[in-house]
């Protein structure tokens, strides 16, 4: 669900793909009408191919071996969980449909379907953009970055809503920081009964933490200008 704040520059489908592969550390993969979790198992390689390493007794591993080339068609999962605690704490999911192939000691995934699933509806990625993307750069720093915001700058969150709408806050109870890009933060502003997500642009793209810490310091100076929103919001939903 969104609010009604803009929400400016944001990645493309097939960057947020490529992002989620680089941050996750799990998967699923449903095969043969069997169905294995895997933990810490996958990389990905350049051209965005997920190389699974998979145990000698796994049966993925055996079907993939004896199967003609193109099978068995299999489908990878990943789910991407926001590291702050928030309701609906699933922020995206990713399935990939293809086929395995065995490569020496770990199994290569050819995806010929890709989705990406955020709250909005449904991305069908092009296989072409997903290959020539490249993740988010602060993708895999994501998880650090926020909950050391939201952990030890509780202060800071709460004057970065100063920058949100006012009918964006009505009846807030509480506002955590939700997900980070090269492009902007975006906050989830949670309700009684319901919740939203804003999002606060960053006033030119952050290529590394160093750039991030830059542009969240503006962020911060712009909201010290504004009055303090959340307060008085509280109050109107209480009211």
């Amino acid at each position: 669900m969104g609010d009604s704040q803009s929400w400016a520059a944001v990645p493309s489908a097939a960057e947020r793909a490529r992002s989620v592969l680089a941050a996750s550390w799990s998967c699923a993969v449903t095969a043969d009408g069997g169905r294995e979790e895997f933990v810490g198992a996958h990389t990905v390689d350049d051209d965005g191919r997920v190389i699974l390493h998979v145990p000698e007794d796994s049966a993925l591993l055996t079907a993939a071996i004896c199967a003609p080339r193109g099978e068995p068609s299999a489908v990878l999962e990943f789910a991407d969980v926001a590291p702050v605690p928030v309701r609906s704490r699933i922020r995206t999911r990713l399935w990939l449909a293809g086929w395995f192939a065995p490569e020496g000691d770990h199994l290569a995934f050819h995806a010929t379907r890709i989705v990406l699933k955020p709250p909005t509806g449904a991305v069908v990625v092009d296989l072409g953009d997903f290959a020539a993307a490249a993740p988010d750069p602060l993708a895999t720093a994501e998880a650090h970055l926020l909950t050391h915001l939201a952990d030890a700058h509780p202060d800071a969150v709460e004057r970065l809503t100063r920058l949100v709408q006012r009918d964006s806050l009505h009846g807030a109870v509480r506002v955590q920081p939700l997900a980070v890009d090269r492009h902007g933060l975006t906050l989830r502003i949670e309700r009684a009964r319901a919740h939203g997500d804003v999002r606060l642009p960053f006033h030119a793209p952050a290529d590394d933490v160093g750039e991030l810490t830059e542009r969240m310091h503006v962020l911060l100076t712009q909201a010290a200008a504004c009055p303090r929103a959340l307060q008085r919001q509280r109050a109107d939903g209480d009211g």
